[in-house]
């Protein structure tokens, strides 16, 4: 069958057939998979589409580009034999809270068990969470081993400084009505600004209300799982996170100027501990590089910082992003704490970050932190004390948190800022 024959039949409307219902309707925060219904952003069966967007992530316009090329036939679907978790992940209460989770689908590691049925019929329901185990191999790590800071236990920790881990990657899903509720707007005026702030992609944004879910193409999240994640169910469990957001000049080649790898290494060899003393270690990587301003603007700002005729300066830290960017950081944190429901957490107690954009995104969303851990001052490179000064006259971070009494003599945590 050639090329033009394979896509003739594909037709992608903004309009299902008058009276037609939804083939596959979606109930978010039902009790169990099917109840919910699956998630569908195929785009060769227009008529079974419930989602606006398609699947994949930011990976959509590669996969167009291979189909385009003529890589990739566009009506293939995935084979998804042996694909299941490598672990078992829920399900949890937070599951079927329709406030709790907006920007994930809880049940989207569990397609081809809740849907095997209607994928051998030919329905396109593909995964958005891949659950998989793994090995870590960091110079750090045996640098940890060496110093006896990291014990070779032969399970969490080996002896050539591997760490084995439970690695899970989540694509974004994002239900439209809670979402708008997180942000403190409606949705009629979330998805008007995000159809005219994508320069009208997505028309379905404002011509199909009926489709609540949207598939974003931006980039998703990894958790990294250190420890028995069969305790994860356990609420006596001590859980120790880091939440980190990409860095890639830091994290991946080494960057001085801030201080991401340094406090993602720190997360890991924390985790690792905590997870050899018998709890469970989490390190959350989201793809929000650049305060989720992106790689471009970053290094313009660094430019424009180290061009002041004082020198790079704490003072202007912020002020220069504003100026590039509009705005100091654009993560804003509310959708964070989704991945922390849907691990089943209510609690945290090793809080690897003095954030209290984090810390608040968590505690307003009803997740208990116990202790904030700081990263120890010798980690942090020379180049980067003028971010950690910002950051605290900024009033970004907390630095201590001490019992305190209130006027009735009831005992609190203060957080004195920087």
């Amino acid at each position: 069958m050639s090329r033009a024959n394979r896509t003739d039949h594909i037709r992608l409307t903004s309009h299902p057939e008058p009276g037609r219902k939804a083939a596959f309707p979606i109930h978010w925060g039902a009790a169990d998979a099917r109840a919910r219904g699956p998630i569908i952003g195929t785009v060769s069966r227009a008529g079974d589409r419930n989602v606006i967007g398609s699947h994949g992530g930011s990976y959509a316009m590669y996969r167009a580009l291979a189909v385009s090329a003529g890589a990739l036939d566009p009506i293939r679907r995935p084979d998804l034999t042996n694909t299941f978790p490598a672990a078992t992940i829920g399900p949890f209460e937070q599951w079927r809270d329709p406030a709790k989770i907006v920007a994930l689908d809880p049940w989207g590691h569990l397609v081809a068990e809740n849907f095997g049925k209607d994928i051998a019929e030919g329905i396109d329901i593909r995964p958005s969470i891949a659950v998989t185990r793994a090995r870590l191999d960091l110079p750090e790590i045996r640098e940890a081993l060496a110093a006896k800071r990291l014990r070779d236990d032969g399970e969490v920790v080996h002896a050539n400084g591997s760490v084995s881990v439970v690695k899970i990657a989540i694509d974004p899903v994002w239900y439209l009505p809670g979402l708008a509720e997180r942000f403190g707007t409606n949705e009629t005026e979330l998805r008007r600004t995000l159809f005219e702030q994508t320069a009208g992609m997505f028309p379905e944004l404002v011509t199909r209300p009926d489709l609540k879910v949207f598939l974003p193409p931006i980039g998703g999240t990894t958790v990294y799982m250190f420890g028995d994640v069969t305790k994860l169910p356990d609420h006596r469990t001590k859980i120790t996170c880091r939440v980190h957001d990409e860095c890639n000049g830091s994290d991946v080649f080494g960057s001085d100027i801030c201080t991401c790898r340094p406090y993602l290494i720190h997360g890991i060899e924390e985790s690792a501990r905590g997870a050899q003393e018998g709890g469970l270690g989490l390190v959350i990587y989201n793809r929000k590089e650049g305060r989720a301003l992106g790689e471009v603007t970053k290094f313009l700002v660094y430019n424009a910082r180290k061009r002041q005729e004082d020198g790079d300066a704490a003072a202007a830290y912020f002020e220069r992003t504003e100026c590039v960017a509009g705005v100091q950081d654009a993560r804003f944190q509310q959708l964070m704490p989704d991945t922390i429901h849907w691990l089943g957490l209510k609690r945290i107690d090793r809080f690897l970050s003095m954030s209290d954009m984090k810390y608040d995104a968590l505690t307003s969303q009803g997740i208990d932190i116990v202790e904030r851990v700081p990263i120890p001052l010798e980690l942090i490179p020379a180049d980067a004390h003028v971010e950690i000064a910002a950051k605290k006259a900024a009033g970004y971070y907390t630095t201590d948190i001490a019992p305190e009494k209130d006027v009735n003599g009831v005992v609190g945590r203060s957080l004195e800022k920087y």
